[in-house]
């Protein structure tokens, strides 16, 4: 399976395995095994790259100290053979909670001197919490083996087996902070504001051979690790990245080192402290050579997701350089203290980006101070708005700010990018082309009505340093209004329909040619097929040709950059690759959103880049394997994993079946519809019963299905009562057989009875018919016999017959669907390199193509929509309604003239009849 299944895997089971463990406390114990599993595998890597045998690796002992002393110098860590993740598996049975604490205990003094630091008390969280797991002994080790099992098959071998792994991890932190509800904040910051994060940095970073990054509440590092990742895309060398990180809580603290550590960072490029950001700054000195190592921490790039609005101690921090030249933040609010802190933190050229709440933009008091104070002195950069929801735990605003310590520029960039998300369960989530309009308009410096604009600093001064988005930039939509004139006399608006303006300037004459002015303030709809009209019209075939022209070689430069360079292209660079292709394509081409466009690319860029990860990684001949379909089922009520079938490992069972074996998928399909016909069959014989049948037991009163007992109890009864010729004759063929005949006498009987079908009879082999043979005729006899039509005899017939249709059909379907299966695994298995070709362009290359492809189509429907809304609008004027009320209140009073009554009820009625003619 993908790196994709296996972590949806491991999370589903983790989950279920967690029982009443809070989320926020599991993460620690499953992401710490899955680290010890890295250090184990890791270690038996360099074994066998410097040449160990397996008999030396089951050798390895803390008692050999020349191999313990080498490992560690080389890797930081020495793990006797005993302790390995590896060894726990194969004990099996004999595996003990006990293991895992000796081992972890052993960790912690064969750490190397130069990696105490990184790795020094990193299973901490995890030592600690083991006791949690069960309340004996024995229910531990059950968990913990569990666990171990569970993640056993994670790779960590290799380029694919860092990505594999940082995938997984990344995946089951983003899952638990998912369910960890408002403590998820404490370690997680949502993948897609880390990738926005990024972007902005990496582009101010592309320039630089050898980057330094800090992230001063670094969580789990997610986000420091998808900076590095963004900046890398830029630089020629990864091992040119060195990261800084600073978390409070130790058990977060550690999610850093490991999740850093696992990404294969050189352990000389991990800088990591436990510490309080606020009260104890980066040291400037190495606190074992304090005298030699005096050195300031400034870096390229800051980033950070501080705890919003938390109270802090600004006591005798006057004098602290980080905060000296702007002010104090206040102390139910150090917001600005982050903020201050990261500044301070970069170079001279360097760029920070922090995660703040909406309040920092326009709070008042001390905030206000500073605020003003970094806007006169030029490091607000852009402040971008964020939509609601969007965090895990929190539903306040939030923004980014983007600050530097120099800048050319005086002015600030505003985004509102409030807007622009999905909705995914209870959160908002940003697309990722709401990802990269806004880092282009922020790389860029776009003013986008509605979006965005470039501010100067005197307007901000006029408006008192307040950065409040809307002050700047008014996203809100245009509230409904109705024209009175329109909504009068009829007709369209002609402020409402220049409100298409865009839509006129890029097809000319289209206007002129759906409407006509009937008065410099109104136009009448000119046509009766909105639809035709537009599709037809000059300027529209014209906009949708040079689309086409544009994009005519789309598919052989996707062909070109995705298959003809499979093993060569730079997967973490060929996305940017393609979406710049297509904005250069559309670049001419007015009206289609170019971030749709990057939407529809980056939908497909998930499935291909996998693939693609797979095919460079284990070859080309990868994409004609297949693998069992593991699925988790119960057996004996417990969770069995079990094989069902199997999976291509690139190349999908079902896309070879629609290109190869579309005979057979045909066949099925239609046995299928008939299951779905046979459906609607029952449903109209239920709807036909009467209320006096339908209380016969027939039915199932939970899901109104026939029940196939009852119905065969029913019909016997219906039966036994069915009498002709040949049926009698049968009944009594056997009576006679209960007197055991011999053979010549059955053949006479038979012979005697020409009224009856024999030759429909399947005979014994002596020729002779036998009971069963006989009743399954008599009972077809039966069922074919003509009940009145609508009886209830015929409809439980009716009933009968489709009961046997199908079961029959689902037989066919479940023997054909395995007949399918086998075959397009075999297939699979000997697929020509063209035929993977073929299919790689259809998995890859055609949904991407098709898509964008009918992206003038969906211009064309949206246009067409708006002017048939436009038209049904004012379609009814007030006039209109207004002689219709006449005519029904004129109506009313003939009716009511026609009335019969008491002394009472007539002059009650005649009040009213006087009210509607008046009106």
């Amino acid at each position: 399976m993908n790196k994709q299944q296996l972590a949806v895997k491991i999370w589903e089971s983790a989950n279920q395995m967690r029982s009443k463990i809070e989320a926020n406390e599991y993460k620690d114990y499953i992401l710490g095994f899955i680290f010890y599993k890295y250090l184990s595998d890791k270690e038996v890597q360099f074994a066998k790259k410097m040449d160990f045998t397996n008999e030396d690796i089951r050798g390895l002992s803390e008692e050999d100290t020349e191999t313990v002393e080498y490992i560690k110098k080389n890797i930081g860590y020495f793990i006797s053979y005993e302790n390995l993740f590896s060894t726990w598996i194969k004990k099996g049975k004999d595996f003990d909670v006990s293991n895992v604490r000796d081992a972890l205990s052993a960790f912690s003094r064969l750490i190397s001197p130069a990696h105490k630091k990184l790795f020094e008390g990193i299973f901490a969280t995890l030592e600690s919490g083991l006791s949690k797991l069960g309340d004996s002994s024995a229910a531990q080790t059950k968990a913990i083996s569990q666990l171990i099992h569970l993640i056993k098959d994670i790779p960590m071998d290799g380029k694919q087996g860092y990505d594999v792994l940082g995938f997984i991890y990344e995946y089951l932190i983003a899952m638990f902070a998912a369910n960890a509800g408002k403590k998820a904040g404490e370690f997680y910051t949502p993948h897609e504001i880390s990738v926005l994060m990024s972007e902005i940095i990496a582009n101010h970073l592309k320039e630089k051979k050898e980057i330094e990054i800090y992230d001063s509440t670094s969580g789990s590092g997610s986000l420091l690790i998808n900076i590095g990742s963004s900046v890398a895309k830029y630089v020629d060398d990864e091992n040119n990245i060195k990261f800084y990180a600073q978390e409070l809580k130790q058990n977060t603290y550690n999610l850093t080192r490991m999740n850093l550590v696992m990404r294969g960072i050189l352990p000389n490029n991990i800088v990591t402290r436990n510490g309080d950001t606020l009260e104890e700054d980066w040291p400037y000195f190495d606190e074992n050579d304090p005298t030699h190592t005096y050195r300031p921490l400034y870096v390229d790039a800051v980033v950070s997701n501080p705890p919003y609005s938390q109270k802090w101690d600004p006591s005798d921090k006057e004098a602290d350089p980080r905060y000296s030249r702007f002010g104090l933040a206040p102390k139910a609010k150090a917001d600005y203290a982050f903020l201050l802190h990261d500044l301070y933190h970069i170079k001279p050229d360097g760029i920070m980006s922090i995660v703040l709440p909406h309040g920092v933009l326009f709070r008042g008091g001390e905030e206000s101070v500073i605020r003003e104070k970094l806007i006169e002195a030029n490091h607000i950069d852009t402040v971008i708005g964020l939509p609601p929801n969007i965090f895990f735990g929190t539903s306040i605003p939030t923004t980014i700010m983007v600050l530097k310590q120099k800048r050319e520029n005086s002015d600030i960039l505003i985004v509102d990018a409030s807007k622009g998300f999905i909705k995914d369960g209870k959160n908002n989530k940003l697309r990722a082309s709401d990802i990269k309009k806004i880092s282009d308009t922020v790389i860029n410096r776009l003013s986008i009505r509605k979006y965005s604009r470039v501010v100067q600093r005197e307007e901000i001064r006029e408006n008192e340093y307040n950065l409040n988005i809307p002050r700047y930039v008014d996203s809100s939509e245009r509230p409904e209004s109705w024209d009175i004139y329109a909504s009068m006399f009829g007709g369209v608006p002609a402020r409402e329909i220049e409100e298409l303006k865009k839509y006129w300037v890029a097809l000319p004459g289209l206007k002129e040619a759906l409407f006509y002015e009937n008065s410099k303030v109104n136009l009448e709809l000119n046509v009766k097929d909105i639809k035709k009209e537009i599709e037809e019209h000059p300027s529209v075939k014209e906009f949708v040709n040079k689309f086409n022209n544009s994009f005519s070689d789309f598919n052989k430069f996707l062909k070109e950059e995705l298959l003809t360079n499979m093993d060569t292209v730079k997967i973490n660079r060929e996305e940017a690759v393609l979406s710049k292709d297509i904005f250069n394509r559309l670049e001419s081409i007015p009206l289609i959103d170019k971030y749709e466009a990057y939407q529809i690319l980056d939908d497909n860029w998930g499935i291909i880049k996998v693939d693609l990860e797979i095919i460079q990684t284990e070859g080309f001949e990868s994409t004609k394997k297949v693998d069992p379909n593991m699925v988790i089922r119960k057996r004996s009520g417990e969770d069995v994993e079990v094989q069902e079938g199997w999976i291509g490992r690139v190349i999908p069972f079902e896309l070879v079946q629609k290109t190869y074996f579309k005979d057979e998928l045909k066949s099925i399909e239609n046995k299928e519809g008939r299951l779905f016909e046979i459906d609607s069959e029952y449903d109209e014989i239920i709807d036909s019963l009467s209320d006096e049948e339908k209380d016969k037991p027939i039915l199932n009163d939970s899901n109104d299905n026939f029940i196939n007992k009852e119905v065969g109890n029913i019909l016997a009864e219906i039966l036994d009562d069915v009498e002709s010729e040949e049926i009698n004759t049968l009944k009594s063929y056997l009576e006679f057989l209960d007197d055991k005949p011999k053979k010549s006498e059955k053949e006479g009987y038979v012979s005697d009875n020409p009224q009856v079908a024999w030759s429909n009879i399947d005979p014994n082999k002596d020729g002779t018919y036998g009971k069963m043979a006989v009743n399954n005729y008599l009972t077809d006899l039966k069922l074919a016999y003509t009940f009145p039509e609508g009886s209830f005899e015929s409809k439980m017939v009716r009933t009968a017959n489709l009961i046997a249709e199908e079961k029959d059909l689902k037989k066919l379907i479940k023997k054909e669907e395995d007949l399918l299966h086998q075959k397009t695994k075999k297939f699979i298995e000997i697929l020509s390199d063209e035929q993977v070709y073929g299919l790689l362009e259809q998995k890859w290359i055609d949904p991407i193509v098709l898509s964008i492809d009918n992206l003038p189509l969906d211009i064309i429907q949206k246009l067409t929509g708006k002017i048939k809304a436009l038209a049904e609008k004012y379609e009814t004027t007030y006039s209109d309604i207004a002689n219709k009320i006449n005519e029904a209140e004129s109506s009313l009073a003939s009716m009511i003239a026609e009335l019969e009554g008491n002394e009472f009820d007539m002059k009650g009625l005649k009040e009213f009849q006087s009210l509607l003619e008046s009106e």
